[in-house]
């Protein structure tokens, strides 16, 4: 049986165990993503999720138009958050 060439010198790498597999060349850094779990790519939404959060908020500390809409989001944020109190 002959082995292709390309899975005969690749390296499959996974640094959080199997969670995340990477693909490189040997004696080389270089490497690419070959799978992600649902449960990682979960994680990263997330992060970037607070990052982008992280951003509007520091942008609205100079951004008028945004500090008036992010108070409307935080007051619409109580009013949800009394109303599921209410109803337990």
């Amino acid at each position: 049986m002959m082995i292709d060439k390309i899975t005969e010198y690749t390296v499959f790498e996974s640094p959080d165990g199997g969670e995340t597999v990477y693909a490189r060349m040997p004696g080389s850094t270089e490497r690419i993503k070959i799978s992600e779990s649902d449960k990682v790519k979960t994680l990263r939404e997330e992060l970037n999720d607070n990052q982008l959060w992280c951003n509007i908020r520091n942008e609205a500390k100079t951004n008028t138009a945004l500090r008036e809409a992010m108070d409307r989001v935080i007051l619409l944020y109580h009013l949800a958050k009394s109303q599921d109190n209410g109803n337990n």
